[in-house]
């Protein structure tokens, strides 16, 4: 069994080191008696739990960063060079704008 890696353990602490004094505060007015608010920073408080995950896993890891930096593609791709080349650099000509090749990723 393959043990979690020291990115999951720092994303864990990042989310827990924001979402633990939301869970207290959450405790706290439960026990209270105020418990819409209660409620409100327990959902607060998992959110900001796995914020740090959702990031991660949706920008693609480490692997993937290292990937982009070094300007390597996947190996295993069915197109051809030129196409992915043509891909890379966002030229396609059917994009205009930023934000249209910011949508087709």
């Amino acid at each position: 069994m393959k043990s979690p890696g020291l990115l999951w353990m720092l994303q864990t602490a990042a989310g827990l080191s924001m979402a633990g004094p939301m869970f207290i505060v959450g405790f706290e007015f439960v026990r209270t008696g105020r418990i819409a608010p209660g409620v409100g920073m327990f959902a607060v408080g998992l959110v900001a739990l796995y914020l740090p995950t959702y990031l991660v896993n949706r920008i693609g890891g480490p692997r993937a960063w290292i990937r982009r930096r070094l300007g390597h593609t996947d190996a295993g791709s069915s197109e051809p060079e030129s196409e992915r080349r043509q891909s890379d650099d966002g030229s396609d000509p059917t994009l205009s704008s930023p934000l249209d090749r910011l949508r087709k990723r």
